[in-house]
């Protein structure tokens, strides 16, 4: 429900789907528009779009991070069994 995303998380999501149009630094961004460390602002962002009320408010957007992750999971997971200590 819509109505379970707080004020910052509709923020962050805003700022995620927004960035291929802002010009700069992106952690620049993140620090003056969030008042977040981008460290923090990345673990908001991933618990964030675990939830339906996020995919909600952005599907398009929701997804592709989902897969985006999947993705680079995979791609560690793969590194990790070709690894021979």
């Amino acid at each position: 429900m819509l109505g379970d995303l707080t004020d910052r998380d509709k923020a962050i999501l805003t700022l995620e789907a927004a960035w291929p149009r802002h010009s700069g630094m992106k952690e620049e961004t993140i620090r003056e528009k969030l008042g977040l460390s981008p460290a923090r602002y990345y673990q908001l962002l991933g618990r964030l779009i675990e939830t339906e009320a996020a995919l909600e408010f952005d599907p398009l957007l929701v997804r592709r991070l989902r897969r985006l992750r999947d993705a680079r999971a995979a791609q560690r997971t793969s590194r990790m069994r070709g690894f021979v200590g």
